[in-house]
C-alpha cells in the first residue's frame, strides 16, 4: 500500500502532508491557549456540532463542499457557547453537554438519510480512509484558512497572551476581552473543522489538547510551551501518518494514539524531573549561622 501511495499518487501524498501540518499547527497553538483558559472542552463540543454539520451536507448532497456548509455552524455554535460562558447564561460545561449530545443525535438522524449511511457516518467519526481523499475545494479552503489562523495568532500574540493569563489585567490596558474571546472562539471552530478531515469528529479535540498537555509536562515559559506544542504536534502528525499507511488503517487513530503515547512519555520526563530536582533541594544543607566569640 505504502509503494501505490508513493508510485501512483506523490501528488496526492503532497497534499495530505500539507493539509496535516497546517491543521497540527493551528491546532496545537489554539490548544495551549484553550487549556490555559480551562476552555479545553470547548473543542471538543464543536466536533459534535461539526458531526451534524456534515450530516447536512450529506444530506443537501454536497458532500464536495462540505467545509463550506460546517464552517458557518461550527462558527455559530462556538460564538453561542462563548456567549453563554462570558455572560453567565449557562454554566460551560452544561452548554457544551447540550450542544454535544443535540448535535450527535440530529447528526445521526440526517445520515440516515443518505444513500450510504454506515461509510458517511464512519468517515465524520473517525476521518476519511486517507486523507489523500481531500477534494480540490477542501484542500484549498483548508490552506486558506490555516495560514489565516496562523497570521491572526501571530499578529495578535500578546493581546491573546494577557487575555488567557489576566483577563482582569487585560481589561484594564484597555484591551476588548469580549473581541478577542470570540476570535479565539472562532479560531477554534475553523481549526476544528479542518481537522475534522484527518482524524474526524470524535477524535479532533485530541488535535487540540495533547501537545498542549504534553508540552506543559517538559516546558514552563508561554512562548517554550507554545513552541514544544508546535514541534510535537509535527512529530505526532507525521509518524501516526506513516504509522496509519503501514498498518492499513484509517489516519485519525493512528495519529491519536501517536499523541498519547508521546503524552506518557512527557508525563514520565516531568514526573522524573521533578523528582531529581525535589532531592537536590532536600541534600542541600543550610549551615547554621557562626555563633558569637
Amino acid at each position: 500500500m505504502i509503494a501505490s501511495y508513493f508510485q501512483n499518487m506523490p501528488d496526492i501524498m503532497t497534499r495530505a502532508l500539507v493539509v496535516g501540518t497546517l491543521v497540527s499547527l493551528c491546532a496545537s497553538l489554539l490548544g495551549v491557549t484553550l487549556v490555559l483558559k480551562r476552555y479545553s472542552m470547548i473543542g471538543d463540543g464543536l466536533s459534535h456540532v461539526g458531526f451534524g454539520a456534515l450530516a447536512i451536507a450529506t444530506v443537501l448532497h454536497v458532500g464536495n463542499a462540505s467545509m463550506a456548509v460546517s464552517l458557518p455552524i461550527v462558527m455559530l455554535a462556538a460564538f453561542v457557547l462563548m456567549w453563554l460562558t462570558e455572560k453567565r447564561r449557562m454554566q460551560g460545561d452544561a452548554a457544551i453537554a447540550v450542544l454535544s449530545t443535540g448535535a450527535i443525535a440530529i447528526g445521526t438522524l440526517l445520515f440516515r438519510l443518505s444513500d450510504n449511511q454506515y461509510q458517511d457516518i464512519c468517515n465524520s467519526l473517525f476521518g476519511t480512509a486517507s486523507m489523500a481523499l481531500l477534494s480540490d475545494s477542501d484542500m484549498w479552503i483548508t490552506v486558506g484558512v490555516s495560514v489565516a489562523v496562523l497570521l491572526l495568532f501571530i499578529l495578535f500574540y500578546t493581546r491573546i497572551f494577557s487575555v488567557t493569563f489576566d483577563t482582569n489585567f487585560a481589561k484594564a490596558t484597555g484591551v476588548h476581552v469580549s473581541v478577542y474571546s470570540m476570535m479565539l472562539a472562532a479560531l477554534t471552530a475553523v481549526t476544528v473543522v479542518i481537522g475534522m478531515k484527518m482524524v474526524g469528529a470524535i477524535m479532533v479535540s485530541g488535535l487540540i489538547i495533547f501537545p498542549a498537555l504534553s508540552a506543559m509536562r517538559v516546558a514552563k515559559q508561554f512562548r517554550s510551551v507554545m513552541i514544544t506544542s508546535a514541534v510535537l504536534s509535527l512529530v505526532c502528525f507525521f509518524a501516526g501518518f506513516f504509522l496509519s499507511l503501514l498498518i492499513e488503517a484509517q489516519p485519525g487513530p493512528a495519529i491519536i494514539a501517536v499523541h498519547v503515547l508521546v503524552f506518557l512519555i512527557c508525563t514520565l520526563i516531568g514526573f522524573m524531573r521533578n523528582r531529581i530536582r525535589t532531592r537536590k533541594n532536600r541534600s542541600i544543607v543550610v549551615e547554621p549561622p557562626c555563633k558569637m566569640q
